[in-house]
């Protein structure tokens, strides 16, 4: 099939290779958690084993080393609003809370509820049956510490 039959590929919203971006970085977080690779060999893996055509590749570069430099922080962000231990949380249910609080904490173009649901629809896609709504809790909690201003401006409209 010649270039001018073959079938037009839709573009790719700008939403949409945000989202694979962070769906990239959760299952680098999950793989990287199973193997306990160094984060620049888990990004150069993902990059060569992926099809990133329709990633923003930039922001998953940026997620995937801010996570795993700032995983700390992170989790003493949200370890208030858990009802166990950070190490007692389902692996993949710990990377989308470290995803979403660090959109929540560094990423302040991004609106909070942006982050919180694209953080709670990772949950429904990879996690337990009803992980969204515990991942929803405890970021909406850090969204009310961090992103104080920008809710009260949001309930002001």
């Amino acid at each position: 099939m010649s270039e001018e039959q073959a079938p037009k590929r839709k573009k790719v919203s700008k939403t949409e290779m945000r989202r694979n971006a962070r769906s990239f970085v959760l299952q680098a977080l999950y793989s990287q958690e199973l193997t306990k690779n160094p984060t620049n060999e888990v990004e150069a893996h993902f990059r060569v084993d992926n099809d990133m055509s329709e990633t923003d590749v930039p922001l998953f570069s940026e997620l995937l080393q801010g996570v795993n430099a700032q995983k700390a922080e992170l989790d003493q962000s949200f370890n208030l609003y858990l009802d166990r231990n950070v190490e007692e949380l389902d692996p993949v249910e710990v990377s989308v809370l470290r995803i979403g609080a660090y959109e929540l904490i560094n990423r302040i173009e991004v609106p909070y509820k942006v982050a919180i649901n694209e953080s709670v629809e990772l949950a429904k896609i990879f996690g337990a049956t009803e992980s969204h709504k515990y991942v929803n809790g405890i970021l909406d909690k850090l969204a009310q510490k961090v992103r104080a201003v920008e809710i009260k401006a949001n309930r002001g409209k």
